[in-house]
């Protein structure tokens, strides 16, 4: 690896009690390039601007995709990752669908380490705090042709965070839009699969809510996803999610919250979630909660569900009666080292020559 750190370094004028999420970037990034059918040395240097021409074939024709992690400070300033191993399967599995080339191991996880590690310092301490992680990998040869690049570059960059909602989201159900298609890039973190999803909600927007719960393409009637994140549907005292496909993302996050409700006896059905199930169950009075989660925002609660013309407003629970809430507490106290990892999740990002920069 070469290391380049920065001789101006910004850590000394961050706020970490007045900041918003993603619009601060920590002091170093990793950068890697792929040329000649291999990927060259990592480099470990001072986050800045990168020179490219506007026939960049990843601005031409889309060939992005990226990640979304996140590391953790505990009370005594030791720093984990969580389930990274995770992040670097996926990150292939989009690479390999864009017919981009797959990223080593060793460039991911060590790449990752190394940045994390000389950045420390920016990792805020404290309720819903972190450090937001963005791994991507994107098309960098200058040429006007409708094929696969031949240059890539993969980089990592950070950013330091806080709670993305901080209070509960209204939602409202698509019936004509769709975040993906079969046979599509659905499962893939693919950048225009983001860009694509920016009009309707701007539409939702415009009809008073935050978010959209994104249906199938060709009949609308069953749920996928909701904005960027995976969706969980407590009736009664099951929950339901659906099942990953080609369509839909395989969160990290969703496997987690998963793996916890099972851990704690509760119920999770895992297939078809569908519109029609879950209004009645609201008219019904058996819908208790419906929640979204991702690395983001880890749980986003929904108030109210738009669905045609009506807007369903959901249950107020008591902490100790949401399971949303209950699992995000669970997830956060591993994440955070404040509870045993039963499932070997926690990294800690051991302390090296790289720490002080």
């Amino acid at each position: 690896m070469i290391i380049q750190k920065s001789t101006q370094p910004r850590i000394g004028s961050f706020d970490p009690e007045s900041y918003s999420f993603g619009d601060h970037f920590i002091d170093h990034m990793i950068v890697c390039e792929y040329q000649d059918g291999k990927w060259g040395e990592v480099k470990l240097m001072p986050y800045g601007p990168l020179s490219f021409s506007p026939a960049n074939m990843a601005f031409n024709y889309g060939q992005a995709c990226f990640e979304g992690m996140k590391a953790y400070k505990d009370k005594d300033g030791e720093v984990y990752l969580f389930r990274p191993e995770k992040n670097f399967e996926r990150i292939n599995k989009s690479a390999a669908r864009l017919a981009m080339p797959e990223i080593p191991k060793e460039v991911f996880i060590d790449g990752l380490k190394a940045l994390v590690d000389v950045d420390r310092a920016w990792i805020p301490y404290g309720e819903g705090k972190s450090l937001y992680i963005r791994p991507l990998i994107f098309a960098t040869e200058e040429a006007l042709k409708a094929r696969v690049s031949h240059k890539y570059m993969f980089a990592i960059v950070a950013s330091p965070a806080k709670s993305y909602y901080t209070a509960p989201v209204s939602v409202k159900i698509s019936d004509y839009y769709s975040r993906a298609a079969s046979g599509g890039v659905g499962f893939a973190k693919a950048a225009g699969n983001y860009a694509a999803s920016f009009y309707p909600t701007k539409l939702a927007n415009q009809e008073g809510y935050e978010q959209v719960i994104w249906t199938d393409d060709t009949t609308h009637e069953n749920f996928e996803e909701s904005g960027t994140m995976n969706v969980f549907v407590r009736i009664g005292d099951t929950i339901y999610t659906p099942k990953t496909s080609e369509k839909i993302l395989d969160g990290v996050t969703r496997d987690s919250f998963i793996n916890l409700a099972k851990r704690r006896g509760i119920e999770v059905v895992i297939g078809d979630v569908k519109v029609k199930d879950v209004v009645d169950a609201y008219r019904n009075e058996t819908l208790k909660e419906v929640w979204g989660v991702g690395t983001a925002v880890v749980t986003s609660v929904f108030e109210a569900i738009g669905y045609k013309d009506e807007k369903l407003i959901l249950p107020k629970l008591e902490f100790e009666d949401s399971y949303a809430l209950t699992l995000q507490r669970d997830l956060v106290a591993i994440q955070t080292n404040q509870a045993e990892d039963p499932f070997g999740w926690r990294v800690k990002v051991e302390r090296h020559v790289l720490e002080g920069a």
